[in-house]
């Protein structure tokens, strides 16, 4: 009778640790606990990459993230704030599932990440052309680039050996990087570089990224990646002065995001290699399209073009569901949601978001007109960008 109630008692007791157990799992998980979650209480079920192209509260690739838990974080891996965003930057999101409302589509963001392509040395400027040479990489801007406000005037306000930082988008049917932000830098300690290697000599252990040499001889062979080829996408940390005119590595990653395999990804930029229609790479991420739908079309699919990509990524490869071109005056459009303040009747600006937009011009008014725009009443202004600037034109007004 004692070792049958002995048993007994072990048995209650171990039922008891168990619930108590799952009691403590489900608070700490209603708490926002766990692996990966950014605070939000569940991990990310979605990945999206592209350019910041509005504000309310954060907007890439046409949804608007709700940033306001989110954990922020730049290149180096630093925590952020939320307010470091800034419009054109390049981003990656981990978030929510992304829903579609009467508003668009939206999710909840558990974590953002940012950081430019180049960061360097600016070693040639050419107004006319809408040219730079930064870090030996030719650099285009165009309607699209936004320029720090620090950089009044845009390329104008460039100057030779002056440092920068520029979120781009490489063409590899040019060979050039598209700038979707510029921004001056200082006390930068190493460059950055994401671009294609070409010209491998795995014996002297240099390569190629356009017209800079990179030299990785003095990296242990466990820091060199197994994926190091011609063609292939490279991040470098560089030395800021060369020697002998080859830069000197000092750290080298591949350059192909490695993202954990997602029910929904969404990837907006321009296609890095391609084979057809269905197989090809959009900013060095593989694309199967065999199963996509292309709503627009496949015409005008190829090397450079600018595509908007949907779907679930699998073993790597993103599995495509939806394939859309993106025209130009798409890449050129931008959007903010917020309250008006700063209105300044007389020049014909606000400000939404810490962003000065001007409606003097044609503006198309929705529910209501110029008379209606006053400090506090909430927008949304569909915009382009002011020649040079990080200020927006707008070119239609709701109000909320």
């Amino acid at each position: 009778m004692t070792s049958l109630g002995t048993s007994r008692s072990m048995n209650a007791r171990s039922l008891l640790g168990l619930l108590l157990a799952g009691l403590g799992a489900a608070l700490i998980a209603a708490c926002g606990g766990g692996v990966d979650t950014g605070g939000t209480g569940a991990p990310p079920v979605a990945f999206s990459s592209g350019s910041v192209t509005g504000f309310g509260s954060v907007i890439v690739n046409a949804i608007r993230f709700d940033d306001s838990a989110a954990a922020v974080s730049d290149e180096d891996g630093n925590r952020r704030n939320r307010d470091d965003l800034r419009l054109g930057m390049s981003v990656e999101v981990d978030s929510s599932a992304v829903t579609n409302g009467s508003s668009g589509a939206a999710a909840v963001a558990s974590s953002i990440r940012y950081g430019g392509e180049l960061l360097g040395t600016v070693e040639s400027v050419n107004p006319a052309a809408q040219r730079l040479v930064v870090l030996g990489q030719t650099v285009a801007v165009d309607a699209a680039t936004v320029f720090d406000a620090a950089l009044g005037g845009g390329l104008a306000a460039v100057t030779v050996g002056s440092v920068l930082e520029v979120h781009a988008q490489f063409d590899a049917s040019a060979g050039i990087y598209r700038a979707r932000r510029i921004e001056p830098r200082s006390g930068v300690l190493q460059y950055r570089l994401r671009g294609v290697v070409s010209s491998l000599d795995a014996t002297r252990r240099r390569f190629a990224v356009g017209a800079l040499t990179v030299s990785y001889a003095s990296l242990p062979a466990a820091e060199v990646p197994a994926t190091l080829a011609n063609a292939r996408f490279v991040k470098l940390r560089l030395q800021t002065v060369p020697v002998a005119g080859v830069w000197v590595a000092v750290k080298l990653q591949d350059g192909v995001r490695q993202i954990e395999d997602r029910q929904e990804v969404r990837v907006k930029g321009l296609i890095s290699a391609f084979t057809s229609a269905t197989q090809f790479s959009v900013d060095g991420q593989p694309v199967d399209a065999s199963g996509a739908t292309f709503p627009n079309g496949s015409a005008g699919l190829g090397l450079g073009a600018r595509a908007k990509v949907e779907g679930r990524l699998a073993g790597g490869v993103l599995r495509a569901s939806k394939v859309e071109i993106e025209s130009q005056s798409e890449s050129e459009s931008f959007e903010l949601h917020g309250s008006v303040s700063a209105l300044d009747a007389t020049a014909k600006t606000f400000v939404v978001r810490g962003l000065t937009v001007s409606y003097a011009g044609n503006v198309e008014f929705r529910d209501g007109s110029a008379a209606d725009l006053a400090n506090g009443r909430n927008v949304e202004v569909r915009a382009t960008l002011a020649a040079g600037s990080d200020q927006l034109q707008a070119t239609r007004i709701r109000f909320e």
